[in-house]
C-alpha cells in the first residue's frame, strides 16, 4: 500500500510539472500565467497547505482587472472539479476559503457567481471519493464536509447581506442594538436560521479526527474554527435581541425561534469533538439555554396567559439583572 501512495506522489509531481509546461507554452499567455499561480497552489505531493505566499500569490489576481479574476475562479473550479486527488481537492478548497476570507471583492464576486448559478451545492463534491486507500477514503469525507462548510458560508454571507470577514460585518461590533432597531423578526429568525446550519456543518464532522496530525487538516480545521467563531457572534446578538422582543413574536415566529435554537444545541457536541473545547464561548451556550427554556414555558401556555408568563418573567430578570 505504501509503494502505491508513493507511486502516486511521483506520478502526481510529474504530472503537476507537464501541466506547468503545457500551460506555460499555451497560446493564451494572460490565461496560461493564471493557470500557473494555481497549479503552484495546489500541487499533488505535499501534504501541507499551501504557503502564504502561493495563497498571497493568487489573490492578487483579483487585482488588475475583473477578466483576470474569472480567469482565477475558471482556473480553480477546473483544477478542483478534474482532481480525483483529495490533497488536491482539499489545496483547491482551502485556496477558495482563502479567497472567501482575504481576497478582493472582484474575487469574491466571480466565486459568488458560482454558487448563483450552481445553487445550493455549486462546489459539485457531494460524490468525491478518492479509492487509493482506506486513508484518502477517510480524507476523502473531509473534502466532502470541507466543501459544504464553504458553501454554506458563501450562503450565510447572502443571507446576511455581506461577507463575515468583511468591515460592514466588523463594524457591527458593539452597535448591535443599533444595527437590529429596524430589522423585522422575520429576518432576524431567517439569518439564526442560515447561521444555525452552517454550525450543523461543522459539527457534521467526519469521524477520522485523527487526520487532524495531517497540517493540511490541521490547518483547514483552524480556519474553519475562525470562521465559527464569527458565525457565533452573529447568532449571539440576533438570539440577544429576539430574546428582547419575545413579547412581540407571533406564535409561528416561537415556533421557529425554538426550533432553531434546538437544532443550535444538538451539534454542540460534534463541534465541541473538533475544537476540544476551543471556541466553546460558554456565555452563548447560557443564553441558548435560557431563552429557550423562557420559549419552552410560554409556548406551554396559550393565548394571553401566555403572554402574561412572559411579561412576568422578562420583569423577574429584570430585577435580578438591577
Amino acid at each position: 500500500m505504501g509503494y502505491r501512495k508513493n507511486l502516486r506522489i511521483v506520478c502526481g509531481n510529474l504530472k503537476d510539472k507537464g501541466s506547468l509546461i503545457k500551460t506555460v507554452l499555451s497560446s493564451k499567455p494572460h490565461k496560461s500565467a493564471v493557470r500557473c499561480v494555481i497549479l503552484r497552489a495546489t500541487t499533488h505531493g505535499s501534504s501541507s497547505p499551501p504557503s502564504n505566499h502561493r495563497i498571497a500569490a493568487v489573490i492578487s489576481l483579483g487585482l488588475e482587472s475583473k477578466t483576470e479574476a474569472c480567469s482565477c475562479i475558471q482556473a480553480l473550479m477546473d483544477r478542483l472539479h478534474s482532481t480525483s486527488n483529495a490533497l488536491v481537492a482539499l489545496k483547491c478548497l482551502y485556496t477558495i476559503h482563502n479567497i472567501i476570507g482575504k481576497g478582493f471583492f472582484i474575487l469574491k464576486d466571480q466565486l459568488s457567481m458560482y454558487e448563483y448559478f450552481g445553487g445550493r451545492n455549486f462546489l459539485k463534491l457531494l460524490t468525491f471519493r478518492d479509492d487509493l486507500d482506506p486513508e484518502t477514503r477517510e480524507m476523502s469525507k473531509w473534502v466532502r464536509w470541507y466543501a459544504a462548510i464553504l458553501e454554506q458560508n458563501l450562503l450565510v454571507s447572502k443571507v446576511l447581506g455581506c461577507h463575515l470577514y468583511s468591515k460592514r460585518a466588523k463594524n457591527v461590533i458593539g452597535k448591535e442594538k443599533d444595527n437590529f432597531s429596524s430589522s423585522l423578526n422575520s429576518d432576524l429568525l431567517n439569518d439564526i436560521d442560515a447561521l444555525v446550519e452552517f454550525a450543523c456543518q461543522v459539527g457534521d464532522l467526519p469521524d477520522s479526527l485523527h487526520l487532524q496530525r495531517k497540517s493540511l487538516v490541521y490547518e483547514i480545521v483552524r480556519s474553519v474554527g475562525e470562521d465559527y467563531r464569527l458565525v457565533q457572534r452573529e447568532i449571539g446578538t440576533r438570539v440577544a435581541e429576539l430574546e428582547a422582543r419575545m413579547m412581540s413574536l407571533s406564535s409561528s415566529e416561537w415556533t421557529q425561534f425554538l426550533n432553531s435554537l434546538i437544532k443550535f444545541e444538538d451539534c454542540k457536541e460534534g463541534i465541541s469533538l473538533l475544537f476540544r473545547n476551543r471556541n466553546r464561548n460558554d456565555e452563548l451556550w447560557d443564553l441558548v439555554k435560557e431563552t429557550k427554556a423562557q420559549l419552552v414555558a410560554v409556548m406551554k401556555d396559550s393565548g394571553n396567559d401566555g403572554k402574561r408568563t412572559l411579561v412576568v418573567r422578562f420583569l423577574q430578570r429584570t430585577s435580578r439583572a438591577s
